[in-house]
């Protein structure tokens, strides 16, 4: 099943798991958004909207709000000495399609967990192996560099 989605003046076909960067919709980091605006709801029997598809919306998790790249609009007048640099960076949010729900219906998929990098327990005290060291280095010896006699200035003229 696929949906065509309108949100921030633009038009994205999406079926569930797809990632997707939208202009910037509120919501915190790991909360579940709901989209209304559903033009079209595909699969076996295609519902199209007229023109929304009445009772039909899209549930998405808000991964990231971030910057997209750096646009510049530099104009220049020939011959006039004019010239104009002015840029911006588009706010984005990162999306993840959790369903495509009909029939007023609500979201059942909740945000997921966050993956957590697993961390080596520390070792239990009474263990009889205790990590080992790695042999300390000695610290090199820096040249010794010479240093020169500050220059002779120059006789005052009379």
């Amino acid at each position: 099943m696929f949906a065509v989605i309108k949100t921030g003046g633009r038009q994205y076909r999406v079926v569930p798991d797809d990632v997707l960067e939208v202009g910037k919709i509120a919501g915190d980091v790991g909360t579940i958004v709901q989209l209304g605006e559903v033009l079209l709801v595909g699969g076996d029997t295609p519902v199209l909207g007229v023109p929304m598809v009445a009772g039909a919306s899209v549930a998405a998790e808000v991964l990231d709000h971030k910057r997209g790249p750096k646009v510049i609009a530099f104009k220049k007048r020939r011959r006039k000495n004019s010239r104009r640099k002015r840029g911006y960076r588009d706010e984005i949010t990162v999306l993840r399609i959790t369903e495509i729900l009909t029939d007023n219906a609500k979201p059942s998929i909740g945000p997921r967990p966050k993956r957590v990098k697993a961390v080596a327990a520390p070792a239990a005290e009474g263990d009889d192996e205790a990590p080992k060291k790695a042999p300390a280095k000695k610290p090199v010896a820096k040249k010794a560099v010479a240093k020169k006699a500050p220059a002779k200035k120059a006789a005052a003229k009379k």
